[in-house]
């Protein structure tokens, strides 16, 4: 059965994908509790138009996108971690920690999804951090790893 995701479900997919499901998951699971619709030709013409607004959205807060991105140019963020005296953390810094840190810091609001980094951060040190904020523009974004 094919179904329309009407919200994100961790390990089947994302709000408005079409993914194959098993008929009782999405018959009994899925679409009583709202989380997905049958994918007919009715709501797969209702999903294009969804899509085409939210594309025009996105184009709309292209140039803002792009100013957000010039203004990160430069910027530092420091985020401070419990480090042993080899400078090594305790854990490591995820996406959780960025997310805080720039809306503290620069008072951006982004959703950590939208955050890559490219590697796991165990020690202290500069690192960086790719920003996905519209598929034209993606910013780096530069913070250090500092002991509390």
């Amino acid at each position: 059965m094919d179904v329309i995701l009407l919200k994100d479900i961790d390990n089947l997919g994302y709000k408005h994908e079409i993914v194959t499901v098993k008929n009782g998951y999405g018959r009994n699971f899925l679409i009583p509790q709202k989380l997905a619709v049958i994918a007919n030709t009715q709501n797969l013409g209702m999903l294009d138009d969804i899509k085409a607004k939210q594309a025009a959205k996105r184009e709309a807060k292209l140039e803002e996108y792009r100013e957000l991105a010039k203004s990160l140019e430069g910027k530092v963020l420091k985020i401070g971690a419990k480090a042993g005296t080899s400078g090594k953390i305790f854990g490591s810094v995820t996406t959780i920690q960025l997310v805080a840190a720039l809306k503290d810091q620069l008072s951006l609001e982004v959703e950590r999804r939208d955050i890559d980094l490219p590697e796991e951060i165990k020690n202290l040190g500069s690192y960086t951090a790719t920003l996905k904020l519209h598929p034209e523009v993606t910013p780096v974004i530069h913070f250090e790893v500092v002991a509390e």
